[in-house]
């Protein structure tokens, strides 16, 4: 699957296809020479969902950004597993706050001059006993 967002109401699209994604710190990167900010994640796929349960490789970028910041993550743990809940955006001000939220309370906040983001599934599915579960 390849997808992208210009508009709040297109990252609220990527934003249901990554919910329960789950990453590394070690797999987020902040370049601020080249004003992008990506991650790599095993994307849960709800879209197969009815016929299996599957987890596919996918890296998401958002261009434009000039800066970021992180709340509740342990950078200086690598290996340290999140699970990411929800994408939005808000446009304020003449320019966009761009939101990932994780399980635990964790976030990171990206401010960018317009929303350029891409979502690009890698290689091949693999199936995976579980299925996210969320409680009321």
């Amino acid at each position: 699957m390849k997808l992208r967002a210009e508009s709040p109401e297109d990252l609220a699209v990527i934003g249901g296809y990554l919910q329960d994604a789950v990453l590394k710190v070690g797999d987020m990167a902040w370049l601020p020479g080249g004003n992008r900010f990506a991650l790599v994640c095993n994307r849960f796929m709800w879209e197969r969902a009815e016929s299996g349960f599957y987890r596919i490789r996918t890296g998401l970028h958002f261009e434009t950004v000039a800066s970021a910041r992180s709340r509740g993550i342990p950078q200086d743990n690598k290996d340290h597993v999140l699970e990411l809940l929800t994408l939005h955006a808000v446009v304020h001000e003449g320019r966009v706050l761009i939101g990932l939220s994780f399980a635990g309370g964790a976030d990171i906040r990206l401010e960018a001059e317009v929303i350029e983001v891409g979502m690009d599934d890698m290689g091949e599915p693999w199936e995976t006993p579980n299925r996210p579960v969320h409680t009321d």
